[in-house]
């Protein structure tokens, strides 16, 4: 097995294009360790791309903020200008795995590894979050939904990685939230979990949402008829309702251990009421 740190992603693009066997990426290494140890995966290429400049930084610009690659969930936790602008992101990203676990493993990790239950990405598909991929033919922007294709499945080909997260710069009386719902208190897996991102109107009207579901499906769900029933209205208890019966109407659970379909689809409906109101009240609602 090869190791070997590249400095510039044009490095790191050319050793992965260029691998005869199987390739790895590192940033974080929550993922890929655990699955070498365990024997799920012998990559014959190992690609670090924790010393390429600017993967490891949080930028604000005028149109937003830029997550690289290689920035561990602990630190989005402690930049308080993301914090401020986008609560939800940051508080999926603050549940996966334990404190010692979030101060190494990445939201573009997380993505890439394309478990239905990864608890950032939900958050990232409602806050309409885009995924800027770097590949032999040049780099391309892409919604972050459009990167799980099923489990442990990705759209990206051969040589592509994704150097950065893109999040869009707020609106005024904007908000978004996720919960999910695990068996234990801490470090498990969502069983079921839902985001949402709205902005409202000077007289707490919503004018735009978005709504997402995961570990419903093989893929997170943007449900935009979930969106529909909440644009134009305050979320009184009958729109509430509704948007939870649609929540729990949209969902493609299968039945496991950790939960029934009939019970996944309850939860679904019941997280989706509350992640709308907290997403409102963050939004200046009342």
């Amino acid at each position: 097995m090869r190791y070997i740190r590249p400095q510039s992603m044009e490095d790191a693009v050319g050793l992965l294009a260029g691998a005869a066997g199987p390739a790895a990426i590192l940033a974080g290494g929550s993922d890929l360790l655990v699955r070498m140890k365990g024997g799920f995966v012998e990559p014959e290429l190992i690609v670090d791309i924790k010393a390429i400049a600017g993967l490891s930084d949080i930028t604000e610009t005028a149109d937003g903020f830029r997550i690289g690659a290689a920035v561990p969930c602990a630190v989005l936790g402690e930049n308080a200008a993301l914090k401020k602008a986008w609560p939800g992101v940051v508080e999926a990203a603050k549940l996966i795995g334990s404190k010692q676990v979030q101060g190494r493993c990445t939201i573009v990790g997380n993505l890439c590894n394309a478990s239905p239950a990864a608890d950032s990405v939900p958050a990232l598909v409602a806050a309409g979050a885009k995924a800027v991929v770097a590949g032999p033919s040049g780099k391309r922007t892409i919604a972050v939904e459009a990167v799980p294709t099923g489990p442990g499945r990705t759209s990206l080909a051969k040589g592509e990685i994704i150097e950065a997260i893109l999040l869009d710069k707020r609106a005024p009386n904007a908000g978004d939230a996720y919960q999910r719902f695990i068996p234990r208190t801490e470090m498990d897996i969502a069983v079921v979990s839902a985001g949402v991102n709205l902005t409202i109107d000077d007289n707490g009207v919503v004018k735009t949402a978005r709504v997402a579901l995961g570990a419903v499906a093989a893929t997170v769900l943007l449900v935009e008829e979930a969106a529909e029933v909440l644009i134009g209205r305050k979320p009184d208890e009958a729109t509430l309702e509704r948007l939870a019966k649609i929540c729990a109407g949209a969902c493609r659970p299968i039945d496991d251990k950790r939960g029934t379909i009939e019970f996944r689809r309850k939860v679904a409906g019941v997280l989706a009421r509350r992640v709308a109101t907290t997403a409102y009240e963050r939004a200046g609602g009342k």
